[in-house]
């Protein structure tokens, strides 16, 4: 992952990569999922984004959230996802749509930290979080596509002369959310595999988020350029 990610999956689908490759987000769907997330906001439609943009919380100065709506699968993208600690994902957010299967993932580069977090009809089967020398969090059991990078197989390649510090992690936990990501999702946002969806054509609905009598205003073009305003929902 090379940008910061932070994304929470709703999935019931059993091939949600083949959903999302084929498949376009119900707007309609959409707006009725965040009218039950923020039943005291009103959201106001954007546009469709690509997810490889959403997923990174969008603008800084608005409060926006982002949500695919697909058959069997639903994504919802939004800054107060961007935990280090997952397993404290507030209650809301994982039940107001009830799903087989709950993910969350949320990678952030500039800390070099990652955490993932996967629940099963609500029940929290798994949650890490680290950066490169400390947990922030480690409970569950391993999921067997997690062995390798436990075993060493995945090595940090730190740069040349430099010591590391010995007791940090035998990988990048980036790189392990990344896995994660594959192995539930069944695509890569870097180094993507031949028949994997592209992340950058899975699109999501963008919404800012106003207070029932607040005026809607233009997003700034200088940092929300890729919106394309007039879409009607």
């Amino acid at each position: 992952m090379a940008s910061i990610v932070s994304a929470l999956w709703h999935v019931d689908a059993p091939d949600p990569a083949a959903v999302l490759r084929d498949s376009r987000p119900d707007p309609a769907a959409a707006r009725a999922l965040l009218g039950r997330l923020f039943p005291g906001r009103r959201p106001v439609a954007l546009d469709r984004v690509p997810l490889t943009q959403a997923v990174h919380g969008g603008d800084p100065e608005r409060e926006q959230v982002f949500v695919g709506s697909y058959p069997g699968v639903t994504v919802v993208c939004s800054g107060e996802l961007h935990l280090r600690t997952p397993s404290a994902l507030p209650l809301r957010w994982r039940q107001t749509l009830a799903a087989e299967h709950t993910f969350l993932t949320v990678s952030d580069p500039p800390g070099a930290w990652g955490a993932f977090a996967a629940w099963e009809r609500g029940i929290l089967r798994r949650a890490f979080g680290a950066d490169t020398v400390e947990f922030f969090e480690d409970e569950g059991v391993p999921f067997a596509w997690e062995h390798p990078f436990w075993a060493g197989r995945h090595p940090i390649r730190w740069p040349a002369g430099f010591t590391p510090p010995p007791h940090s992690l035998p990988f990048h936990p980036r790189r392990l959310v990344e896995q994660a990501n594959a192995s539930w999702l069944g695509f890569r946002y870097v180094g993507r595999l031949a028949g994997e969806p592209d992340p950058a054509d899975i699109e999501v609905w963008g919404f800012d988020l106003l207070d029932k009598d607040e005026p809607v205003t233009p997003p700034r073009r200088a940092r929300s350029s890729w919106w394309r305003r007039g879409a009607a929902l």
